[in-house]
């Protein structure tokens, strides 16, 4: 009888190599299938830039906080897109966020207008905010370091210059640097995060409410004051200030 012939074994490390083109988006180095995980991390890596409709949002953002993009003017998207550069759906898709953020209002079949703020807006926001800002104050009051202090003396050295110049823009600006440097030092970022949510649609109002007569100056003193209350260390006080200024800022009269 003939003897059988034996298979021959095949050759792993051949057919692996001629493989591996066709696996190696889903092989790790030692040849294992790669987790999930690791595939969508490796399929994320390329997106190194935001993506197209959230630097749109962000610069729309900027215009609108400028006044560029006036209150209850109507956002011609048109122009907007051709102006950046862009199609219309990535547009379409900045607008959306905006609009989810409270900064623009989209109306069926009319398109979208920057949102306005009515009296009764403001009368809800502004306490909001004095409530948040008055426990921020409280808190730097009570952690602010020597450097803090430096910090904020120089912020407010800024606001008296900007205020002697009768430069309500610059003056707002850093106005909204103090109030940040008292978010920084006050140190919860959970307050934080409610206070930037809140501020998004204050500021729609805010910057007009220094251009009325006296106001700049108003504004100066409440801000000399609530520097001098956190100097003392005095968080009731500060905090107390604080609330007194943004119930001002934002025109809504204080319950006795």
């Amino acid at each position: 009888m003939m003897a059988k012939k034996t298979p021959k074994k095949s050759n792993g490390a051949s057919r692996g190599n001629a493989l591996r083109p066709a696996n190696r988006a889903g092989k790790g180095a030692n040849g294992n299938a790669k987790s999930p995980r690791a595939r969508a991390v490796a399929a994320d890596h390329p997106l190194s830039t935001p993506a197209l409709y959230t630097q749109v949002a962000e610069r729309l953002r900027a215009r609108i906080f400028a006044h560029e993009l006036l209150p209850g003017s109507w956002i011609d998207e048109q122009v907007l897109a051709a102006e950046y550069g862009i199609s219309r759906t990535p547009m379409r898709e900045a607008l959306k966020v905006l609009a989810s953020e409270g900064l623009v209002t989209l109306k069926p079949r009319r398109g979208c207008y920057v949102t306005e703020l009515s009296e009764q807006e403001r009368s809800e926001v502004f306490p909001v905010m004095a409530l948040l800002e008055s426990r921020v104050a409280e808190d730097a009051a009570r952690r602010a370091t020597s450097a803090d202090f430096l910090r904020l003396r120089a912020i407010h050295e800024a606001l008296e210059a900007y205020a002697a110049a009768n430069d309500v823009d610059k003056f707002f600006d850093t106005n909204h640097q103090f109030h940040t440097a008292l978010q920084d030092i006050a140190g919860n970022r959970y307050l934080a995060q409610l206070i930037n949510d809140a501020r998004q649609v204050a500021m729609l109002a805010r910057r007009d409410s220094l251009r009325p007569a006296g106001r700049l100056q108003q504004s100066l003193q409440e801000h000399r004051e609530i520097l001098e209350a956190l100097l003392a260390r005095d968080a009731a006080l500060a905090g107390q200030r604080m609330h007194s200024h943004l119930l001002s800022g934002g025109g809504v009269e204080e319950c006795a």
